[in-house]
């Protein structure tokens, strides 16, 4: 094999890189024919077996097999300019890190791809995180904002005390989480009494959350809803609007999404950052 195909995986220099494809939506991905001769596999049906057991990995740990692993016929080149009809797969990045870890570890490209995969991978998890918390952090303050907002409109409705105002919260809750009040939710995610479930809540929640509070207020306002039992009766029915779009929609329940790092901390992280940077 060229040599020049055992560097370092690092950066556009890594082999892996070069044969890498980015599709029309820019995604990329990887031809299987490509990885086979990445690896050394002159024979390419001992290459599908490579495929196979990285698919049962893929499935094994809870992936979806057809995510990762797409099932085509290309064309390659044959003597003389002509062409002729394989099959191959289409890989991901995770299916690919998984091809690596069940390949002939005796061949030297085969560590050198481990490592690639394994830093991208996880560069990859890094970004999205840092993506997942962008987004929760702007959520968050939007969600802040419109609660003042609803409570305008609560006020303006007959919702005036604390504790009317706390019971008005609830039902919306009620109708978001099929039920659950305030306290069931703490519970249900083992959130201690002094956590905000606002504050532990992932990107998908807390939008779901937002637009139970801008349709709620824009309910109460639009229809000039008066009196605290039918505030709370509204506020549970968009609630309950909001749980059946989601169901339509074949999302999770909010009650069954997983909670997520305090939201101070990455505001905290946030900050320093910028602290940093300035500094720099």
């Amino acid at each position: 094999m060229d040599n020049n195909i055992l560097k370092a995986p690092t950066g556009n220099d890594s082999p892996f890189e070069k044969i890498k494809r980015t599709n029309e939506a820019g995604n990329e991905y990887w031809s299987s024919r490509d990885f086979a001769q990445i690896l050394g596999y002159s024979d390419y049906r001992n290459f599908e077996q490579v495929i196979k057991k990285a698919k049962t990995a893929c499935f094994n740990s809870g992936q979806r097999i057809e995510d990762h692993f797409v099932d085509i016929t290309e064309m390659i080149e044959i003597g003389k300019g002509g062409q002729r009809s394989v099959n191959s797969v289409y890989m991901s990045r995770y299916a690919c890190y998984l091809i690596v870890q069940n390949a002939d570890p005796s061949k030297e490209i085969v560590a050198l791809g481990q490592t690639y995969f394994a830093l991208q991978t996880r560069k990859q998890e890094v970004s999205e995180q840092d993506t997942e918390d962008q987004r929760r952090l702007l959520l968050r303050e939007e969600m802040k904002t419109h609660n003042v907002r609803l409570a305008g409109a609560a006020k303006e409705a007959g919702v005036v005390k604390a504790t009317d105002y706390a019971i008005f919260q609830n039902h919306g809750y009620i109708g978001l989480y099929g039920g659950l009040t305030a306290q069931d939710i703490h519970r249900r995610k083992m959130l201690k009494k002094s956590q905000s479930i606002l504050d532990h809540m992932g990107s998908t929640e807390l939008a779901a959350n937002l637009f139970r509070a801008t349709q709620t207020e824009e309910k109460l306002r639009r229809e000039n809803i008066k009196g605290k039992d039918n505030a709370n009766r509204t506020h549970k029915e968009v609630g309950v609007k909001i749980r059946q779009t989601i169901k339509e929609l074949g999302g999770t329940m909010p009650e069954n999404l997983p909670i997520a790092e305090d939201i101070k901390k990455i505001e905290s992280k946030q900050k320093k950052l910028l602290k940093e940077a300035k500094q720099d």
